[in-house]
């Protein structure tokens, strides 16, 4: 991508309109449907280019430029509220020296070298609401919607707790007070672990939770989503009794409306500096979300005499923390066994918001990851989220650890089973020699055998799985096919009380439920070849190489015979695996366990013959692809293993050589990389479209 100064006229005014488009569909996907696709780093970086590229060539301003506009367009299955004042944006910062940048500027514009206080309050990451009260009593609620319109909330609001139906002292006969929606990240776990159980979709993060609660068209369902409130400015009123935003926030806690107890008023530059310091400081102790800081000039005189620019005012500007990394504390590190016994150490944190999404562990990686780091218990420490990237500690702030800190000591044995743990010359990875005996790795290749992209059987969560294993139901893939013989013939199980299998017995659990498990099982006995490669859980055979075996052997058979015999000659040959990858999967067919599960799975079920069914007329056959970030309307795997039935060749890093760089949720360097080398870019919802 071209830097600012670099573009022509022709260019900046195409990537305008570009940039117009694409803000336009995200603030609908944010404001209007609560499901944003772009992460807040992404659309930060289109605003910031897009007011370059204003400041450069101010007559290619649009008239749909995203900085003339506020939110988006109402839904419009709400009634519709104007505000009187429009419910305006702020400007966003995002460094100690833009900080600094904006102080002078109001310095200049009043004509002063005289310190200015300013009101420093945490910026909530929630939903904008207006309240009105007349006499006194709360008669209306609004969001902000574009800042000119908003949408009738009034019942919903009603149900919130700390929103006072009737206001305490002497009030204005006309008193419109906005602030923020939010919802705590204790009632934002609890809702999501309601969900979970009842199998719905859980949220992503507590904005969005909150937003879809507040935007109900039930209001007894936002009453029970546990929302809360936080007060901060005023709209239209009929005399202001403040003359000063501390002043204000007075007001507010006499007539009972719930202010931030970390606002803070600042004198000198210095103060303003150190309240954003602190606030990044204990952001991860916090209650409820925050993504920065705002700043207000304290003096209204002084507000008044500032006043506007187009969409935001001159007297407050938003300072953000960085949208992909945040401070947080380790509270304990632990390992966890995989289903290949590979011994990985994550760690639980605080709980924190990093680049939208709640984050309570990080992965470690690896002992050598942990003692170059120096990472330990208690430990205040750097959090990372990029993109598709598993959050991970990316620095230790060695002058906040606790004195009786002790190094982590890396097992030798599995906390699962107790076996030797080794790790091999040439690999950072120690791993469990328990094979299948250590419960860990068992129920993990339980849990990847009925994984959506394997068998895909609905009904054998992880819970359920865990449960069935540790009762002896099902210790194999094999026994979930003989799970209804079984349970028919009141078959006996190794269980503490040797009691009769009878699953429609079992707690929450009913004869529909129980018949319904049976019916996903049988429908499963027919499997194409990709599927049941992947579903064995071979160590480095992900769907694209279980795809590519199927297709060069044709049929398990012949594969199966070619391993067990370690004709590896023809696998190596195929584009895509390597020796170590070909030796990973002989040694894999040489474990007599694996052999006795393949047999007996094979006495069940019906391995078909590979099919070619690849379309080489598709738009993207051989296209080079790559997908990074969350999608929405599939899964990673299934979305490269339809990219290769069309054709593609699906890569997992971007260079010069690829063709699509298709971006989910939270993208990260995958798609900055694609920018900087020019690569084509599309949503997902674009690439789909493609390939319709």
């Amino acid at each position: 991508m071209k830097e600012v100064e670099e573009l022509t006229a022709a260019e900046a005014a195409e990537e305008l309109k570009n940039i117009a488009a694409e803000m336009a569909k995200s603030d609908i996907a944010y404001y209007q449907n609560d499901a944003p696709y772009l992460s807040d780093a992404a659309y930060d970086e289109l605003k910031l280019r897009n007011s370059r590229i204003e400041a450069r060539f101010p007559e290619l301003i649009r008239s749909d430029s995203p900085s003339k506009k506020v939110g988006a367009p109402i839904r419009p299955d709400f009634g519709k509220v104007r505000h009187r004042f429009p419910m305006l944006s702020l400007g966003d910062i995002f460094s100690i020296e833009e900080l600094d940048d904006f102080i002078m500027s109001v310095k200049r514009f009043l004509n002063t070298s005289e310190d200015i206080a300013f009101m420093a309050e945490p910026k909530i990451d929630g939903l904008s609401f207006s309240a009105r009260y007349e006499k006194g009593r709360f008669v209306q609620g609004a969001t902000r919607g574009d800042g000119t319109t908003g949408e009738d909330i009034t019942e919903n609001l009603k149900t919130i707790r700390g929103l006072p139906q009737q206001l305490n002292g002497n009030v204005p006969e006309i008193l419109e007070i906005r602030g923020e929606v939010y919802m705590s990240k204790a009632d934002f776990f609890a809702l999501n672990q309601k969900y979970e159980a009842e199998g719905k979709k859980a949220f992503a993060n507590p904005r969005n939770a909150a937003a879809g609660s507040l935007r109900q068209l039930d209001a007894n369902i936002t009453a029970e989503r546990n929302l809360s409130i936080f007060a901060y400015t005023w709209g239209e009123v009929s005399e202001r009794v403040w003359d000063s935003q501390a002043d204000f926030f007075e007001h507010l806690k006499i007539w009972g409306f719930p202010v931030n107890p970390n606002n803070k008023l600042c004198h000198t530059v210095k103060e303003i500096e150190d309240s954003f310091i602190r606030l990044g400081e204990i952001r991860s102790s916090l209650p409820y979300d925050i993504d920065g800081m705002v700043y207000k000039v304290n003096s209204i005189a002084l507000q008044e005499r500032l006043g506007f620019l187009t969409r935001t005012p001159r007297w407050a500007i938003a300072h953000k923390f960085p949208a992909e990394q945040a401070v947080t504390k380790i509270n304990d590190i632990r390992i966890q066994v995989g289903r290949t016994g590979a011994l990985t150490p994550v760690a639980d944190l605080e709980p924190i918001n990093v680049g939208g999404v709640i984050v309570s562990h990080a992965t470690l990686h690896n002992e050598d990851e942990i003692k170059r780091k120096d990472i330990r218990i208690g430990d205040s420490v750097i959090i990372q989220r990029a993109g598709d990237v598993i959050p991970q500690v990316v620095e230790v702030i060695k002058d906040k650890r606790p004195e009786d800190s002790r190094e982590f000591e890396f097992p030798h044995t599995c906390p699962q089973c107790g076996a030797h743990a080794i790790r091999e010359e040439d690999e950072a990875v120690r791993r469990c020699t328990g094979g299948l005996t250590c419960p860990a790795q068992a129920i993990e290749r339980i849990i990847h055998f009925v994984s959506r992209e394997a068998f895909d059987i609905e009904g054998l969560g992880r819970k359920i799985v865990e449960e069935f294993y540790k009762e002896g139901i099902v210790t194999s893939p094999v026994d979930i096919f003989s799970l209804e013989r079984r349970n028919n013939d009141g078959d006996l199980f190794a269980h503490q009380n040797n009691a009769p299998l009878h699953l429609e017995m079992r707690e929450g659990w009913g004869k529909k439920s129980v018949d319904n498990l049976f019916k996903a099982i049988n429908a499963k006995r027919r499997i194409d070849l990709p599927r049941f490669i992947y579903s064995l859980g071979i160590r480095q055979v992900g769907t694209a190489t279980a795809r590519l075996i199927a297709k060069n052997y044709g049929s398990f058979n012949r594969f199966m015979d070619d391993m067990i015999n370690k004709e590896t000659l023809k696998l190596v040959e195929i584009d895509g695996i390597g020796g170590a990858m070909a030796k990973d999967i002989v040694e894999f067919f040489a474990e007599d366990h694996n052999l006795k599960t393949i047999n007996g799975l094979l006495q069940e079920i019906s391995v078909e013959d590979f099919v070619d069914e690849t379309d080489y007329s598709s738009p993207i056959a051989g296209k080079t692809v790559v997908f990074t970030g969350t999608l929405e309307k599939m899964t990673r795997s299934e979305a490269k293993a339809k990219a290769l039935s069309l054709g593609a060749k699906v890569s997992g890093s971007v260079s010069k050589n690829t063709d699509y760089v298709i971006i989910g949720a939270d993208a990260g360097s995958k798609a900055s990389k694609a920018k900087e080398l020019g690569i084509k870019t599309l949503s997902e919802e674009e690439f789909l479209e493609l390939i319709k």
